[in-house]
């Protein structure tokens, strides 16, 4: 392979694989599997045979890829984290040729100011002179997913540029970073509700609205629709998160919007656009809206008034 690449695994269950591949095929489809579950000698003389094969875990299964060098690596590492958390997967992350301790600042070489229509992300040590009219979020991710460089969360945002008029209470399943939250406050959004599975994230997700000076964002930890406040009719609301999981919530986070309020699902690998499209459909949601980027899509969908 020409250039620089890092090889980024995921380490699991044997009987995990299939779900560990479609997450790992989400970043690239160029997969090394290593799954010796299957694996016996058949007549074959075992002197022949690597003792690292013969000796292998059949109950463990690694999955890899390889990053090139511009590539944000650690967002990939940061997505397939929230994800497999998402799936209740047990997978370790694990990067080859790159100590843990090194991990928490290397990827900032990769992290630059991101403009994004009126919005533009600038990492939180960057000083930035803003335009007039601009709109800037400053992010510091710390090890949760959403730095704004990834094409789920781009699709997200150019949406709710065009969408968020003002005054709305906003629902975010799956926060991450918070990014997501930050960006509806600042384009005028009344109250952001923001959870996430994981406690880091939280705290990093609350860290983050802080530092940007919203106020008006509530934190929480709720496994999807869990720990949602209740007390609280949504008038916009956005899940980006994984095709199986928005399938799994949709069913129930109806009940959470006000008419008319419009949902947000990214996070979705094309290949599993239909799937997604047919189980709101036949909920009641109508596709309003559209995006693509890559191989990615994230669809806007209301109940019709």
């Amino acid at each position: 392979m020409a250039g620089n690449w890092t090889k980024l695994t995921a380490t699991g269950k044997t009987r995990d694989l299939d779900e560990i591949c479609a997450v790992m095929s989400m970043l690239d489809n160029g997969l090394m599997i290593e799954d010796y579950s299957d694996f016996t000698l058949n007549g074959m003389y075992g002197d022949l045979v690597d003792d690292t094969i013969l000796n292998a875990d059949k109950e463990t299964v690694k999955v890899s890829i390889f990053v090139p060098e511009e590539k944000n690596l650690f967002e990939y590492r940061s997505q397939l984290e929230e994800r497999f958390g998402a799936l209740g997967i047990d997978a370790e992350i694990s990067v080859e040729g790159m100590r843990e301790e090194d991990w928490s600042e290397s990827w900032k070489q990769y992290y630059k100011p991101i403009p994004l229509g009126k919005v533009t992300i600038v990492p939180a040590w960057e000083d930035y002179a803003a335009a007039e009219g601009e709109v800037v979020i400053r992010m510091d991710p710390g090890m949760a997913f959403g730095t704004g460089t990834h094409e789920t969360t781009r699709l997200v945002m150019k949406i709710m540029q065009d969408e968020i008029k003002g005054g709305e209470r906003v629902l975010d399943v799956g926060t991450g970073s918070g990014i997501l939250s930050i960006c509806a406050s600042k384009l005028g959004a009344k109250e952001c509700y923001a959870y996430d599975i994981d406690p880091v994230a939280v705290t990093v997700a609350r860290e983050n609205a802080e530092r940007d000076g919203c106020t008006n964002i509530t934190v929480g930890v709720s496994d999807l629709l869990k720990g949602v406040n209740k007390t609280v009719q949504y008038d916009f609301a956005v899940a980006n998160i994984v095709a199986e999981i928005i399938i799994r919530m949709l069913p129930d986070v109806g009940k959470y919007l006000a008419p008319g309020a419009p949902l947000i699902l990214s996070g979705i690998i094309s290949m599993y656009r239909d799937e997604v499209v047919k189980c709101a459909e036949e909920l009641g949601y109508v596709v309003e809206r559209e995006e693509r980027e890559n191989d990615w899509v994230a669809l806007m969908v209301k109940f019709p008034q």
